[in-house]
């Protein structure tokens, strides 16, 4: 039987070629992004490691924020002197190290990264920990001199002796005076180097400020026990006090955030390889299963019983999903390659030399690969074994055998009413939490029960799709539209692979669609300046840039934005950190809010604030309540609660909560913070072109400012809104091609199956063009079937999306009829590529030879 096995193998190689694509695909994404994963964080591990000092005391934050406030907290440089007196502590260096800024050259362009990597200006010290070496010139002296890493300099194509401009605190000119050049991995960032007193003057504002200060500890000395004496000196109300270890770790945690992302996006295309490739590898051994029914039966004949028959095909499948593991493990090992690369360009210098592959890497692909091959033959392994010895003795083939399909259609309903159930109930949650829980339960089983119940709508829908085909192209019509019908299950099976993926893109459409139109209609509802002024990037800004905006000719009212982070103790007990906002009085000119109770002059008022009405409701929050405030740097206060909004999908102005408040209890609770934005209005008889045009004038020499207006915001929205359906149109894109991978290898087998029927058609005068016609129709009435099926069920998982996020606002529905069409179309295409190769090779056979053929 091992001998039959191996050679039934080598027979069929070329048959399971396709199927190994499949096996192939998926590993290669698994292992490509563990690869990835852990050479990042290796190499960022050792980064962190040889660059934190032995212990760092620096200022508290006990609040988190992911809305970048601009103030940046410091502490007394003069602690540093305290510090060096402790005992154990070897020498002490005061560390300035600020990213709220930007740096312009000449020609007011930004040198900064656009990959999403910081632009860092910190102090010139030179210790055993410094990421970077002087590589030429001489290290800055003086207000006007500066370093620049090396990468930056190559990029942006500056050079020692030209002259940048900081826009910081204040902003001010530098000369570069030399290049310095890492030593370790360059993470992306783009560094300018000050001296320690120009550097405080001007990121800080004083002389006697830091960001924090770095430790060093005498030889013999251990960083726990060094940071407890630390601690005990300085006290841990006001300060963080964190060893090596931690700050390491600290960093890590926060790179961990960028990896997942990267992580679980390939973790996804992975996932779709493997839900396509089971369809196309049950096909495939399916068909040949069928093909191999005499085979088969001479087996169970010559003494073969069930056991080894099955275990014949599941040894198949095992060296099936040997041999595309290890292709795939090549393949993600090439994919790393190309990542790390790809990040190179993107000025992340990881070295390619120092790929790490460790042993769950392989583990994991040959698991994914084998097990995914093994439990999707395992079914028409079962069927094989099934293979009465009479087989043998006739030309009978078991391709529907099996359970019948009033089995699936019982599964398939009991499945898809369950489905349905959930679905129903994601639409009608009045929860977030309890609607997305339903929605990803019924989006589950709807999929299962359209796959197991696929065969019973083929032939119905196969009648409607191709009815049109026997008028049209006559006999060779008729027969494409009844090969497609001959068995629902291969079909059923084929149409399935392809069906997953534009489920995906019909769903993803109408939710991206709805969220769109909900935007458009919020910036409606809600923006009422004619103009508002941003960084491109979100992160607040000088309050020079305030300052000059305000003086622009034909500029009238302008309303200051700006974001804190805050921690609330709500009546329920719950104290929850969120993000807030501040704006000067005159909100209601260039904004557009709802209130449920009090106004903005209630809202906006000395002591007051206000907050998202269905939030206040959740935690028993009323119009007087007087709610305990913490700011950063443990600051606190009482706020009585003036007023409650509505805005949807707003949430007020803030995140969570929608807390706003005036901006008095901003700049006094959270002092040296930047604007985050400008809404700003034309003066009377200046008109908002005219407005906007000395808005630009302006603010030319700051690149990374953006004037907005309604036009802009909601293009913004839709570009943003466009990156996730880029993601999801990739991911269709994989499954196209294992869905084409699939087809073209039913369409490959069938052809084999009926090679003896294709050479009578031939002989009684069936044309070449006409036998290739016939195969491409049938191909393309798959494809269309299965993206009937895939927009069908992607519409509804859309909807149902759209409720979802109809709870937090957007309660706008957008079906994209031009894409659904697109989609249609694309896959008659699709389907018609598929059909070259087997189209070609059967207008090829010898008819003697087929009509000979067993």
């Amino acid at each position: 039987m091992l001998k039959a096995t191996l050679r039934s193998f080598l027979a069929h190689k070329g048959r399971l070629l396709l199927s190994a694509l499949a096996v192939v695909l998926s590993v290669a994404f698994v292992a490509g992004s563990l690869i990835f994963s852990d050479t990042v964080t290796r190499t960022f591990d050792r980064l962190f490691a040889s660059t934190a000092a032995d212990v760092t005391v620096s200022p508290k934050n006990d609040l988190k924020s992911r809305v970048a406030t601009g103030a940046t907290p410091t502490l007394a440089a003069s602690l540093a002197d305290r510090l060096a007196k402790v005992d154990g502590v070897a020498a002490t260096h005061v560390d300035v190290s600020v990213e709220n800024l930007t740096i312009v050259d000449r020609e007011n362009k930004s040198i900064g990264p656009t990959s999403g990597a910081p632009t860092i200006a910190t102090n010139w010290q030179v210790t055993k920990r410094s990421p970077v070496k002087l590589t030429s010139g001489h290290a800055p002296h003086g207000a006007d001199e500066a370093l620049l890493d090396a990468d930056t300099a190559k990029h942006k194509h500056v050079a020692i002796g030209d002259t940048l401009t900081v826009q910081a605190e204040r902003t001010f000119p530098v000369r570069i005076v030399g290049i310095a050049t890492f030593t370790t991995t360059n993470p992306g960032a783009a560094l300018l180097f000050l001296d320690t007193p120009t550097a405080q003057t001007n990121l800080l504002g004083s002389r006697d400020a830091a960001t924090s200060i770095a430790v060093d500890a005498a030889p013999g000395v251990a960083d726990a026990p060094l940071k407890q004496r630390i601690a005990a000196q300085v006290g841990t109300g006001t300060y963080e006090v964190k060893t090596a270890d931690e700050q390491a770790k600290d960093a890590a945690a926060q790179l961990g955030g960028f990896l997942d992302v990267i992580k679980y996006v390939m973790l996804g295309f992975a996932g779709i390889a493997v839900l396509v490739g089971v369809f196309l590898i049950v096909n495939t051994f399916s068909m040949l299963i069928a093909q191999r029914t005499r085979e088969l039966g001479l087996l169970r004949a010559l003494g073969a019983d069930r056991r080894q028959v099955r275990r014949s095909v599941l040894t198949e499948a095992l060296l099936l999903g040997l041999v595309g593991s290890t292709l795939g493990l090549a393949a993600g090992i090439g994919l790393a390659l190309g990542l790390i690369r790809l990040m190179s360009a993107f000025g992340m210098n990881l070295k390619s030399t120092e790929m790490v592959i460790g042993w769950p890497t392989p583990v994991t692909s040959y698991v994914v690969g084998v097990g995914v091959t093994f439990v999707a033959a395992y079914l028409p392994a079962r069927r094989a074994a099934g293979v009465s010895p009479m087989a043998a003795l006739s030309d009978a083939e078991v391709a529907g055998v099996g359970r019948p399909l009033r089995t699936r259609a019982l599964v398939g309903s009991v499945v898809g009413v369950a489905g349905a159930a959930a679905l129903a109930g994601c639409a009608t949650a009045s929860k977030t939490a309890t609607s997305a829980s339903l929605l990803g339960l019924g989006v589950v089983l709807t999929l299962i029960a359209t796959v197991i119940a696929g065969p019973l709508l083929v032939r119905p829908v196969i009648r409607v799709l191709g009815g049109a085909f026997p008028a049209l192209f006559g006999p060779v019509g008729r027969m494409s539209q009844r090969n497609a019908l001959r068995n629902p299950r291969r079909t059923g099976a084929t149409a399935a692979a392809l069906m997953v993926g534009l489920a995906l893109v019909g769903g993803m459409s109408v939710a991206s669609a709805s969220m769109s139109k909900s935007f458009d209609h919020q910036i409606d509802k809600t923006l009422g300046s004619d103009f508002v002024i941003q960084n491109s990037n979100f992160v607040p800004f000088t309050r020079e840039i305030t300052d000059k905006v305000r003086a622009t000719q034909g500029a009238g009212l302008v309303v200051r934005q700006r974001f804190t982070p805050v921690a609330v103790r709500l009546p329920d007990g719950k104290r929850v950190e969120t993000t807030a906002a501040g704006y000067d009085p005159r909100l209601d000119d260039v904004a557009h809010v709802t209130y449920t109770q009090g106004d903005t002059a209630a809202a906006l008022g000395a002591g007051h604030l206000s907050m998202d009405a269905k939030f206040a409701r959740d935690h028993g929050v009323r119009v007087g309540s007087v709610i305990p405030v913490e700011f950063p740097a443990e600051r606190k206060t009482e706020l009585t609660v003036g007023a409650l909004t509505d805005q949807g999908g707003a949430g007020g102005f803030g995140m969570q909560g929608g807390l706003v408040f005036g901006f008095g209890t901003v700049e006094k609770y959270v002092p040296g913070g930047q604007d985050s934005a400008l809404y700003v209005n034309a003066a009377p008889g200046t008109s908002p072109d005219r407005l906007r045009a000395h808005l630009e004038q302006t603010l030319k020499p700051y690149p990374q400012v953006q004037v907005r207006d309604q036009a802009d915001y909601k293009k913004l929205v839709h570009d943003q809104i466009a990156v996730l359906l880029y993601l999801v149109y990739a991911l269709l894109g994989l499954a196209i091609v294992i869905a084409v991978l699939g087809v073209v290898n039913t369409l490959a087998l069938s052809v084999v199956e009926r090679t003896r029927e294709i050479g009578l058609l031939r002989a009684i005068g069936l044309a070449r063009r006409q036998l290739r016609r016939m195969i491409r129709l049938e191909s393309v009435v798959i494809a269309v079937f299965g993206a009937v099926l895939g927009l069908a069920l992607g519409l509804v998982w859309g909807v149902c999306v759209q409720r979802v996020l109809a709870l937090q606002g957007m309660k706008s529905l957008a079906i994209p009829w031009t894409t659904i069409v697109a989609v249609v179309v694309g896959s008659a295409v699709v389907g018609i590529v598929a059909a070259l190769l087997p189209a070609l090779r059967a207008s090829r056979m010898n008819v003697l030879a087929a009509i000979a053929h067993e």
